[in-house]
């Protein structure tokens, strides 16, 4: 796709063009509506925090006081609307192997509600940005996660299988709620308008991966430790999402106004101080403690004898910042043993080739719990035809 578009109605062509690249089928959608959504009222009107507090938020590009400002919120909505179309090339094969007809619906609900918010950032791209938005609108339909070049690397791993599913939207989906909160606060306010609608759409997300997670649990088929496996791997990639510590972008993006700490206006109510520096940081640590919550309340569903799963330290397994390929326990410690008892440390904390070959026999029988589907649900046609 090399066809630069002029009109919104040319980037709905090369988007059509892109699913059907893809293979997804514009059936699943059932009566899903692609639509272009707003909540202006939750979006404010005067810019809440940076140097430019107290001013009115911006409507159109060229109010943003210089360039770099335009080209870093051109870049926030880039990489935004990137993931949500990686998620459906990564997730679009899983339909053919749900293992419930709730989860072919669920899957399907979330495809088209990734392809809505990323459709959701190409029109502001394609709207607010001139040529250089219509650039960059056109290479969101170009990049593909099964070629590799999607911009995060979380968003370029297969997703082999629905336990990976699963782990998936419990814990990358979650990443992708932090970040639309604190973009939802953004002095661009056609950018924080948008994040409104967007996140009443990702509650179903992150409530497919804890309910997908508590049902194999109840189904008691897969073995916990394979199960906490998975959760280190993809926790991990989750925790890199946020970036690295030290952060000069997100710093100039706080000091600018375009994209906040999360829950940034209870911060200001509170008159938290922030600090600059460390906000990527800052918001990992809010993630990580909520998904320690999320992961208690599945213990919940455990036995009283069996090992409880757990969340992993911040510091393992990680691919950026301070801690890349250091070798740190899951319990956050360093670890000081040989080579070959790092290998087999691994090993026990990380899925291994012989965990997907177990899995597959797993797969074969009633491996998560059954969740009955909603006649509503069932009349949406969501992933009827998959």
């Amino acid at each position: 796709m090399d066809n630069l578009p002029k009109t919104w109605d040319d980037w709905i062509e090369n988007f059509e063009a892109w699913q059907d690249n893809v293979g997804y089928d514009r059936e699943w959608m059932g009566d899903f509506d692609l639509s272009i959504k707003f909540d202006w009222e939750r979006a404010g009107d005067v810019i809440e925090y940076g140097d430019y507090a107290g001013r009115a938020k911006w409507e159109r590009s060229l109010q943003v006081p210089h360039q770099s400002m335009r080209d870093a919120l051109v870049s926030m909505i880039t990489v935004q609307g990137d993931t949500e179309f990686a998620s459906v090339e990564q997730q679009r094969h899983l339909l053919a192997t749900a293992p419930t007809d709730y989860d072919r619906y669920a899957a399907a609900r979330i495809m088209a509600e990734e392809q809505r918010h990323g459709w959701q950032m190409a029109y502001l791209l394609m709207t607010y940005f001139g040529q250089q938005g219509r650039r960059e609108a056109q290479k969101l339909l170009e990049r593909n996660a099964q070629e590799g070049d999607r911009l995060l690397g979380a968003f370029n791993r297969p997703m082999t299988h629905w336990l990976d599913f699963f782990c998936y939207t419990m814990f990358v989906d979650r990443d992708g709620k932090f970040q639309l909160g604190m973009l939802s606060t953004s002095a661009f306010k056609p950018l924080a308008a948008s994040m409104g609608p967007m996140l009443k759409e990702e509650a179903f997300h992150l409530g497919t991966g804890s309910n997908g997670l508590r049902r194999v649990i109840k189904a008691g088929v897969l073995p916990l430790d394979l199960l906490q496996r998975y959760i280190n791997q993809w926790v991990a990639t989750a925790h890199d999402l946020f970036g690295v510590d030290e952060s000069s972008s997100a710093h100039w993006a706080y000091v600018w106004g375009v994209k906040g700490r999360w829950d940034e206006r209870k911060k200001l109510d509170a008159d938290i101080e922030v600090s600059k520096e460390k906000l990527n940081e800052e918001a990992r640590h809010h993630y990580h403690e909520e998904i320690v919550r999320e992961v208690r309340k599945l213990c919940s569903y455990l036995p009283d004898d069996v090992p409880k799963l757990y969340v992993p330290h911040e510091n393992f397994n990680r691919e950026i910042g301070p801690y890349k390929r250091q070798r740190y326990t899951v319990e956050g410690t360093k670890f000081d043993g040989t080579d070959d008892e790092w290998d087999e440390y691994v090993k026990n904390h990380l899925p291994t080739d012989q965990d997907e070959e177990d899995l597959k026999e797993y797969f074969k029988q009633q491996w998560v719990a059954e969740k009955p589907m909603t006649a509503k649900q069932i009349a949406s046609g969501i992933g009827a035809n998959a």
